[in-house]
């Protein structure tokens, strides 16, 4: 596996920012998507914690710093166009600022033609429908 710079990353493309996909090392679970600046990145690769630019906040904050929930990093993965990354972690207890192991707890229910919300419908169980 080839390897990539913090300054050979496309910083420009959003403007400082560059989206985080973050993953569970051990499952590859994916447990949120947040964004990093120059300055999170490094305190992430200083600290060995994830650090995240926190667009609600306006500033750059440690993963955790307030519920206790850190984020030890295992690997960062860079994509093929150095604009997107995925920070591998061991996550301390839940990854959802609402409790939940995951950001990524809920599905869309799409607004569908009635057949294909029909056959959409049917594939989910009676508790995701409730």
């Amino acid at each position: 596996m080839s390897a990539v710079r913090p300054d050979e990353l496309d910083w420009e493309k959003m403007g400082g920012l560059i989206p985080v996909i973050t993953q569970e090392a051990d499952t590859m679970e994916v447990l949120t998507l947040a964004y990093t600046d120059n300055e999170a990145l490094e305190l992430t690769l200083k600290t060995g914690y994830a650090h995240y630019f926190r667009r609600s906040h306006g500033k750059v904050m440690k993963k955790g710093v307030t519920s206790g929930n850190v984020q030890k990093m295992v690997d960062i993965l860079v994509d093929c166009d150095n604009d997107s990354l995925i920070f591998l972690v061991n996550q301390t207890g839940p990854a959802c600022h609402l409790g939940e192991r995951t950001c990524f707890h809920r599905k869309l229910l799409p607004h569908l033609s009635s057949k294909a919300e029909r056959t959409f419908m049917g594939s989910l169980s009676r508790s995701e429908l409730d």
